[in-house]
């Protein structure tokens, strides 16, 4: 096996490792007995667990914020775009569930650091500029438009973390589900909000 074969084949093994177990949960002799190597190896290639979780993590955010950012830049009609961004992710989710795993398990949406919640906010910071242009158009305030992008991103990451044991309903119908919410709550909203029912104001 070249260097570069067992530098993947590590990355695979902990990948997986870090999928089932989470980071905390995984050593150095594990990742190196499924891998059928030595301790050393692991230390030649990553310097470390730390090392070889700090690739895998950026490979996976990597991928997965380049089809959150195709969906979100091919253009179309807002809600298109909406559809096309809730499908991304859970596409990932589906396909690619240990390194969705990963990013969701070691880096909750409600830290103000990490993984996820760096991925989340740089998917939040693209819809801002969608909805800013959007809310211009419309006459509403813009200085709101990042603040909206949040919680559209927070209500998608969310549902995709319990997507991600629930299974049910089917990808479709979860992301139309996403969309209705979104869609039919963005195309209503009122200039200036306040809090109460119409009666009590």
């Amino acid at each position: 096996m070249s260097g570069k074969q067992r530098r993947e084949q590590l990355l695979d093994v902990g990948r997986a490792l870090f999928a089932e177990r989470g980071f905390e949960g995984t050593s150095i002799e594990e990742i190196a007995a499924r891998a059928e190597v030595s301790k050393p190896v692991v230390y030649e290639h990553f310097g470390g667990k730390e090392g070889l979780y700090a690739v895998v993590v950026d490979r996976e955010m990597r991928a997965l914020l380049d089809s959150i950012t195709a969906a979100l830049t091919g253009g179309g009609h807002p809600r298109e775009v909406l559809e096309r961004a809730a499908l991304s992710l859970l596409d990932y989710i589906e396909t690619s569930t240990d390194g969705f795993c990963i990013l969701a398990r070691d880096s909750p949406v409600a830290q103000s650091t990490g993984s996820f919640a760096s991925l989340i906010s740089d998917a939040a910071s693209q819809v801002e500029h969608i909805l800013a242009g959007e809310f211009k158009e419309r006459g509403f305030d813009a200085k709101y438009a990042p603040m909206y992008a949040q919680a559209l991103v927070g209500m998608v990451a969310l549902t995709g973390q319990w997507w991600l044991d629930a299974r049910r309903p089917k990808k479709a119908d979860v992301a139309a589900h996403l969309v209705n919410l979104a869609w039919n709550g963005l195309s209503h909203l009122e200039a200036k909000p306040r809090l109460g029912t119409p009666a009590q104001r």
